[in-house]
């Protein structure tokens, strides 16, 4: 073989500094390159993006979602006056928002036309600017007995809701 043929497949290095620059950039430099981005990845406290890591934002995104309460089914039912009183005067003592004034026959008159059924479903979805009332501390049965102690003081005749099994009796 000749010369030029032994030369045509040899590779690309041919010196000895070529061999060192193609090993340092080929090997090293990398290793250097990753320990840099290794550091930089790992030092300090990086937030994530958007992340608010104060105490009040940690509790907030950690708070229970919902809770149970357990309660007695068996409890006597509570008398109208005494869940008016917890649930109702606040705004029907006073008039506030528009609610009929407990003992005003002027603004309870068209109300109990309508008849018990819808004055309760009005009680317990809400109307207007009263919110539901149903599903809270009250049963819609003690709801119904506040119901008819306010309509019954301006002179409706509705009687007093009673248990579903006590009424069957």
């Amino acid at each position: 073989m000749s010369d030029n043929a032994h030369e045509h497949h040899t590779g690309p290095v041919k010196t000895p500094g070529q061999l060192a620059l193609l090993s340092f950039f080929s090997f090293v430099a990398p290793v250097f390159i990753i320990i840099g981005l290794v550091f930089y990845v790992t030092s300090g406290a990086k937030p994530s993006a958007g992340a608010d890591n104060t105490e009040l934002a940690i509790a907030k995104r950690i708070q229970r979602v919902g809770t149970v309460e357990v309660r007695d089914a068996n409890r006597p039912l509570r008398e109208g006056t005494e869940v008016y009183n917890a649930q109702c005067a606040a705004c029907h003592t006073t008039g506030a928002a528009g609610a009929p004034k407990f003992g005003d026959l002027g603004a309870w008159s068209a109300r109990l036309g309508q008849g018990y059924e819808l004055l309760l479903t009005h009680a317990l979805q809400g109307k207007g600017a009263m919110g539901a009332q149903g599903g809270g501390e009250y049963n819609d049965t003690e709801i119904g007995r506040a119901v008819v102690y306010m309509a019954n003081e301006v002179g409706a005749n509705f009687p007093v809701p009673q248990k579903p099994e006590e009424a069957a009796k």
